[in-house]
């Protein structure tokens, strides 16, 4: 069981009250809130049915994220589909918060500009939402230098005319879940590119990236992080690695390098692809890295295939900190009276959004369901500038 020395540090950020009692706090339409747990057990968008879950662990949530089902494009004319957002903040919570307000409506901008969804157009958004927030840690940068250090991943998720557009920047992921000869098997398939630095490949592309600076990577305490600062090596924000103009004072010392660099050591460029749907495709989790810190994608999948869809998000966010709790050896009733802040100790923030499939729907081109926009919220109220 917990130590006595953790013990002592925790016990009086217990808390009577957290998720999973069924009870709702408040709550409308959108969702529910249980102690730390926000939910949407089941809701229907263009192409399907879908359930959204977060748990906030830090004390600002970081993790931010959106279901906008119906118009794709700002012309009436344009396309319909759903669009998942998910968005994992690091350093605070205003990169991720800006990424949720600011990126499906360029994304609309130049779907109407382009008249059509592409790759372009989704890779035109991330970039243009890149530059917005640069320019405002330009306009906060002697009041508020801190937002510098300050960034997010951002995976994106798009359903339209039949096509499955993925586009990921940072390590949150999206799995398929696809059946295979019988309906009793599903097979996990992950769709999205990561940009960790734990992985060799990714580490192997910046060395390519910055053939002269022998400390681009740097393994410490037995974790690879770019500049020996950061895990991911791509993302919307962190100006302080992409300018030189913000790695330098008042920025606080722990993120400023020795040396001045000429070009980005980080993107925001997001690796993108794009598939078509099979009758085999069942359903798709997206999920920041706090889910699969702790479940494997063929766990998740098979959660999914194996419960009823009414709040299977929720389920699968439970499932995940069960395992933590294992983890520290603690009870799992016991971590739910943890308090924020000292949560992060135990998990990260969590966001899951499962999206079921129905082909009937996926096939039509000129789809029309229900118009939904939904973003997932913490279950503690913040007071923080949005």
């Amino acid at each position: 069981m917990v130590s006595s020395g953790l013990m002592k540090m925790i016990r009086p950020c217990w808390k009577p009250s957290v998720e999973g009692d069924g009870s709702s706090r408040n709550g409308d339409g959108s969702g529910r809130v249980e102690g730390l747990l926000w939910y949407k057990d089941f809701g229907h968008h263009v192409n399907g049915q879908f359930s959204m879950a977060v748990i906030q662990a830090n004390s600002l949530l970081e993790d931010q994220s959106q279901l906008e089902s119906g118009s794709l494009s700002l012309l009436d004319s344009g396309p319909q589909g759903t669009f998942v957002g998910i968005y994992d903040g690091h350093g605070g919570p205003e990169t991720s918060r800006f990424i949720n307000k600011h990126l499906f409506h360029n994304l609309k901008k130049f779907t109407s500009e382009h008249q059509e969804m592409s790759a372009d157009v989704i890779k035109k958004s991330f970039s243009a939402t890149e530059e917005e927030f640069l320019s405002l840690v330009k306009k906060q940068w002697l009041n508020k230098p801190q937002i510098a250090s300050v960034g997010s991943c951002c995976m994106v998720g798009i359903i339209c005319n039949g096509l499955l557009y993925i586009a990921n920047a940072g390590d949150s992921r999206v799995v398929l879940g696809r059946s295979e000869r019988t309906a009793r098997e599903v097979t996990a398939i992950q769709l999205s590119t990561e940009h960790n630095a734990s992985i060799e490949s990714v580490r192997e592309e910046l060395q390519l990236l910055h053939p002269d600076d022998s400390q681009i990577v740097v393994l410490r305490h037995k974790v690879w992080r770019v500049k020996g600062l950061i895990q991911i090596s791509r993302s919307i924000g962190d100006a302080y690695l992409k300018k030189a103009e913000f790695n330098k004072e008042p920025l606080l010392s722990r993120f400023r390098l020795p040396k001045p660099f000429g070009k980005p050591i980080l993107s925001s460029e997001p690796s993108i692809s794009v598939q078509k749907l099979s009758t085999k495709d069942q359903f798709l989790i997206f999920a920041s890295d706090g889910l699969w810190e702790h479940l494997s994608n063929q766990e998740v999948v098979e959660i999914v295939h194996n419960y009823p869809r009414n709040g299977i998000a929720k389920r699968l966010v439970k499932a995940a900190l069960r395992e933590a709790a294992k983890k520290r050896e603690m009870r799992y009733s016991d971590l739910r009276k943890i308090d924020r802040g000292v949560r992060r100790h135990f998990h990260d923030d969590i966001t899951v959004i499962v999206l079921f499939l129905d082909q009937n729907m996926i096939n039509r081109r000129c789809s029309r369901g229900p118009r939904i926009s939904i973003k997932g919220a913490g279950g503690v109220p913040t007071h923080a500038d949005s």
